[in-house]
């Protein structure tokens, strides 16, 4: 654990993958600890919570590191309540700040994974990010995620009015491929249904 406390502090891209790797064996065998998971939280954030500047260039701007980090805090087998909610609360603050959409792509799958969405603020923001970039930058790996987090999230959303024009909206833009149409086609089908 103190090693891979050590390696993920390291301004190394290729360390940072190494850690990445070391931290999924680790889970992949039932391991886990504060140091781990104060590692990876800290990873999900690299380049946008701690930035490495020289010269006043971004020099640990790696997005794969937090692509890879953000899919690993949506593994949520032997979590607790809390620990769940302390990834919540990461992948959150991640939302808030990323740019890059195979990123934020991971970080919304990940939020359908853990399942909490206290007051809808986890559905409202999937929302915002797929708004901002169905207008600058529409992307069907993140239409993908924000359809998948959807269908995870639907039965604890108390006010579903967001999350349904999100998807409809979706379901009509002719920018993404027919696959991704067809899934927010039947999951709006599949809502109406539960209703």
């Amino acid at each position: 654990d103190m090693i891979i406390s050590e390696m993920s502090l390291v301004d190394d891209y290729e360390t940072k993958l190494l850690t990445l790797q070391y931290i999924k064996s680790a889970v992949d065998e039932g391991r886990s600890s504060p140091a781990i998971e104060a590692a990876l939280q800290n990873m999900a954030g690299e380049g946008i919570f701690n930035e490495s500047r020289t010269g006043g260039r971004l020099m640990n701007n790696y997005t794969e590191v937090r692509r890879q980090a953000c899919v690993m805090l949506g593994e949520t087998a032997g979590l607790s309540d809390e620990q769940r909610k302390a990834r919540k609360d990461t992948l959150m603050r991640i939302m808030k700040i990323e740019s890059e959409p195979m990123v934020l792509s991971a970080a919304i799958y990940a939020l359908g994974n853990i399942g909490v969405n206290t007051n809808d603020e986890v559905v409202n923001q999937i929302s915002m990010i797929h708004k901002r970039f169905s207008v600058l930058n529409p992307t069907d790996s993140l239409a993908y995620s924000v359809l998948n987090a959807y269908g995870k999230l639907a039965p604890t959303v108390k006010n579903s009015s967001e999350m349904v024009e999100t998807i409809a909206s979706i379901a009509t833009n002719y920018n993404y491929v027919i696959p991704v149409r067809q899934k927010a086609k039947e999951l709006l089908f599949s809502l109406k249904n539960k209703e």
